[in-house]
């Protein structure tokens, strides 16, 4: 971090800090206050109507928002509030996110504004359908190369990682090391949340600067019979003691063909915000590896469906008080599929750098490349070529709904296949998708 950045960063730190110890005299007045500060810092970033929606919002108590953010305020440990806001508000959103601008237009590249890495492929669970479950159990990133990663991300003034897997929590002292080193970052872990215990959690209510999301997949029969018996419990267990610590954390849903009314119902969601949880991220089951059953997908009745309900929650006609992320069903809103470095891009625990968590081809490893390498590889560049890749943005993902483009920049860019268990030739990939593809173009 320069001196420059550095003074911006504690000089933003204490005016936080001034408004915040007097947030619960007049809330509605110091969030207005807040959010005047955020404009000052990266106003020219976010379009007008940005600034005068969230101040409208914030100006009103009774909006679903606004209470969203009461609740958080009283629920949530103070130092988990201070290290998210400076450093997913300040350094990742603010910042960070201005510069990644400025380095997208110097490299001629994408450059993310999220990395997603796995430290291991290890998991204490085997659960049925996890794209990552082929991974084995034998390959990791060293916490050296997850430092030199984060360092030179943060060069490119990305300030936010995700951390999947595999069950990330397996290196739970390694993940906390890294927390601590790089406190100018947020960290959000992707876990089963079977590990989560008091120790942890007091240390990261020390660090503050991590979040979590908790896979679950339904009430506990149904995610039992995916997960394993016991697991529904385990994670409910976790939440009870995130939320004695004041920790910040949602949930991960993969929705299927056979869950997904239940993982959208009043009862279920509401039931998850009683447990603490403020955010809710949806994942459409992916037929990632070679072996993997369709079954599970969607039809194009189902996916409408579910288009319309995550919406309709996250709505501020919905009275459950829960942020709803669709990854794949969201893409109008960011501009079509995120993947390719345009948004985020994913690290495997072999150190492949892959365009996405369910895309496993790859022409260079971050063992081999330093980051701004992995972005400049051909695939990435055929993803910043080619993007979008349907004028359809309910229909953005170059896998399932338009496998010919992944066929195309595969072979043009003549990356390999990065699959743990058995290669997965690009056609046979086509193959497998091509009668889905042809289902969802007559719908959504």
């Amino acid at each position: 971090m320069n001196a420059k950045h550095a003074a911006g960063r504690k000089a933003f730190e204490l005016a936080f800090t001034g408004v915040y110890k007097y947030i619960n005299r007049d809330r509605e007045k110091n969030l207005v206050k807040m959010m005047n500060l955020a404009q000052k810092v990266a106003g020219k970033n976010f379009p007008q109507y940005f600034w005068d929606n969230a101040n409208e919002i914030l100006g009103n108590p009774d909006e679903k928002w606004t209470q969203m953010i009461y609740n958080a305020l009283e629920r949530l440990h103070p130092n988990v509030i201070k290290q998210h806001v400076l450093n997913m508000g300040y350094e990742a959103g603010l910042t960070g996110f201005k510069k990644v601008k400025e380095n997208r237009e110097k490299y001629g590249c994408n450059v993310p504004w999220v990395i997603l890495m796995d430290p291991t492929s290890a998991c204490n669970l085997k659960c049925v359908g996890c794209w990552a479950a082929e991974y084995g159990h034998q390959l990791q990133l060293t916490n050296e190369e997850l430092d030199r990663i984060i360092t030179e991300a943060k060069e490119l003034g990305i300030h936010f990682f995700v951390l999947t897997g595999g069950e990330p929590l397996v290196r739970k002292k390694d993940i906390l090391m890294l927390a601590e080193k790089h406190n100018d970052c947020a960290f959000h872990i992707f876990t089963n949340g079977t590990l989560i215990d008091e120790p942890f959690c007091k240390e990261v209510q020390r660090l503050g600067n991590l979040s979590f999301a908790l896979s679950v997949e339904g009430y506990e029969e149904t995610n039992d019979d995916r997960r394993g018996k016991g697991v529904f419990e385990k994670v409910m267990h976790a939440m009870d003691l995130m939320k004695e610590y004041g920790l910040l954390y949602g949930v991960s849903i993969c929705y299927t063909s056979k869950n997904y009314q239940v993982v959208t119902s009043d009862e279920f969601l509401q039931m998850l915000v009683d447990k603490g949880a403020i955010l809710a991220w949806f994942f459409h089951y992916m037929p990632v590896g070679k072996d993997a059953s369709v079954d599970l997908l969607l039809t194009p009745e189902q996916r409408a469906y579910m288009v319309e309900r995550v919406r309709f929650v996250r709505s501020r006609n919905c009275p459950i008080k829960l942020f709803t992320l669709d990854f794949q069903n969201d893409a109008e809103f960011v501009g079509g599929c995120i993947a390719g470095g345009k948004n985020y891009l994913h690290i495997n625990p072999n150190g492949d750098v892959e365009p996405c968590v369910f895309i496993h081809y790859s022409n260079v490893n971050i063992k081999d490349h330093s980051l701004l390498e992995c972005l400049q590889q051909p695939l990435f560049m055929q993803y910043h070529d080619n993007m979008p890749f349907n004028d359809n943005q309910l229909r953005p993902c170059p896998m399932l709904e338009n496998p010919e483009m992944i066929k195309k920049m595969v072979e043009a860019s003549g990356a390999h296949s990065t699959d743990m268990q058995a290669e997965e030739p690009v056609d046979d990939l086509i193959a497998k998708n091509h009668s889905v593809r042809r289902e969802l173009e007559t719908d959504c």
